[in-house]
């Protein structure tokens, strides 16, 4: 019997739909055969580790056993491995330098380690640009990184140490260890509003919804990434996970925004404008808004918000993973943090604040920041998608498309004294990768971490809590699942 309604028969509709949904889920699982077809012919000349039929490797790598599965495979597997998140989607993992020399060095490869899954929260910026529109920001944003816009930061990063060492003091009254990486992560956003945006807004006084809500997204893109089904849109979207996810977007985007309008708001005053016009070197935030195209056309607001919710991001959550492994570092190594504060008191004299021209003096603390970035980290996955195919220097070859991933272990310093680096090569060592997508704010990193470093030194003697061992995870940025705890003893 034929249903009928509006003159429609129903029954054939329905048959239709199912037929056309059929083909579609066809074509897709065709699609998805030739893209793993693809992928294992890409990657024939590279053995790895097994992988299951289904997952990959993703059973084998745990979110807190991925960076020790790295540290086995990469000794097993010399030169690069393969790493597969599912049946249909790979990365060659590269840890041979000469290997990373050859992909860092290429032209403008895309930035991509489920980067694209970022998008939804900071746009279209540096991380994620590519091409033409790539170098027309870099170049455009490089100036907000002279050493003369530096300069001034070091007293806005300074009081904002002090600030979280103040709330350290009456914490530790009690004598029970801190939980470190919240306080940093305030401490760099804080720092960052103040010189990157011009920003009166403080978070440090507050349980901060900005911080939770990075903390909330990094962890849903590294989810994403890891349960393959959610790398379809469509289901991540119509997903639980999905909504969260939007989210936590929202309250980042609100945050944002309201940095963005009040430096608009502010440039409307006439003194304020022409007080910027006068600076010789402006900052990131005034640079985006006062800048011109060849046309004479400012930036979108969308190209305005993603470069600002891309620096807000990358500017205080990795400098704050850095910190926080730093001070970790040296609570497990007394020595080191012994040789370190002696280093930094000769250089302040009886002063207790740092100066610009302290900083190039710290070489000792120096080499103790870039050994504890080599051992933790801050990004420990910097990926690239080939834009062209690539020959590696033993003839192996990988073709366009496919995603990169350039990515022992005593505590020493001495790795990075200057006869020791003299005959390194030259990409051993990448925290802030290399070639031309390198951080552009990564001389703005070192600094804040040398001045919470010496601050930090000069008023607390740091030591471990062996009742709460950290436990490495990376979510996006490296953390641990239990945060980093720590004993402070106020130096008199």
């Amino acid at each position: 019997m034929k249903l009928l309604w509006l003159g429609v028969d129903v029954s054939r509709v329905l048959h239709l739909a199912a037929v056309f949904c059929l083909t579609c889920v066809l074509l897709k699982a065709i699609q998805l055969f030739h893209r793993r077809r693809e992928l294992i012919r890409a990657l024939a000349d590279f053995p790895g580790f097994p992988t299951h039929w289904l997952f990959g490797h993703v059973h084998e790598v745990g979110e807190s056993r991925v960076l020790d599965k790295a540290e086995i495979w990469m000794q097993k597997y010399p030169h690069a491995h393969p790493m597969w998140f599912g049946s249909f989607s790979a990365f060659l993992v590269v840890t041979d330098p000469d290997y990373a020399k050859v992909l860092l060095g290429r032209g403008d490869p895309k930035d991509n380690i489920g980067y694209k899954y970022l998008e939804p929260w900071i746009g279209n910026g540096l991380l994620i640009l590519h091409g033409p529109k790539w170098h027309q920001h870099r170049k455009l944003l490089t100036p907000g990184f002279h050493y003369d816009v530096l300069k001034p930061y070091v007293d806005l990063m300074a009081e904002s140490t002090n600030v979280m060492l103040d709330k350290w003091e009456k914490l530790t009254a009690d004598g029970k260890s801190v939980e470190l990486f919240e306080h940093v992560s305030l401490m760099t956003l804080d720092s960052i509003m103040k010189c990157a945006f011009s920003s009166s807004y403080s978070p440090l006084s507050r349980k901060n919804t900005y911080i939770q809500a990075v903390y909330d997204l990094c962890h849903m893109v590294h989810q994403r990434l890891r349960i393959f089904p959610y790398h379809n849109d469509i289901i991540y979207w119509l997903s639980p996970h999905g909504f969260r996810f939007r989210k936590a977007c929202r309250i980042a985007h609100d945050h944002t925004d309201k940095v963005i309008h009040e430096r608009k708001e502010s440039l409307k005053d006439e003194q304020e404008f022409e007080k910027i016009q006068k600076k010789r070197h402006l900052d990131f935030l005034d640079i985006l808004l006062c800048a011109k195209d060849e046309n004479g056309a400012a930036l979108s607001d969308e190209d305005l918000r993603a470069e600002v919710d891309t620096f807000m991001f990358e500017g205080h959550d990795t400098t704050a993973s850095g910190i926080s492994w730093l001070f970790y570092c040296l609570a497990m190594h007394p020595e080191h943090q012994q040789l370190c504060r002696e280093e930094i008191q000769g250089i302040l004299g009886d002063r207790d604040t740092i100066q610009w021209e302290d900083l190039a003096k710290m070489t000792y603390s120096t080499m103790c920041i870039k050994e504890s970035l080599r051992l933790y980290p801050p990004v420990p996955g910097v990926s690239r998608q080939l834009s062209k195919a690539v020959t590696f220097p033993d003839g192996r070859t990988l073709p366009e498309g496919l995603c990169i991933l350039p990515g022992t272990d005593v505590f020493d310093p001495l790795r990075f004294s200057p006869e020791n680096v003299s005959g390194r090569h030259s990409h051993a060592f990448l925290p802030f990768s290399a070639g031309m997508r390198n951080c552009i704010g990564q001389q703005f990193a070192m600094n804040e971490m040398k001045v919470a470093l010496a601050l930090t030194l000069l008023r607390f003697e740091l030591l471990p809590d062996p009742a709460m061992p950290p436990l490495k995870i990376t979510r996006i940025i490296l953390r641990s699942k239990n945060g980093i705890h720590l004993y402070l003893k106020k130096i008199h």
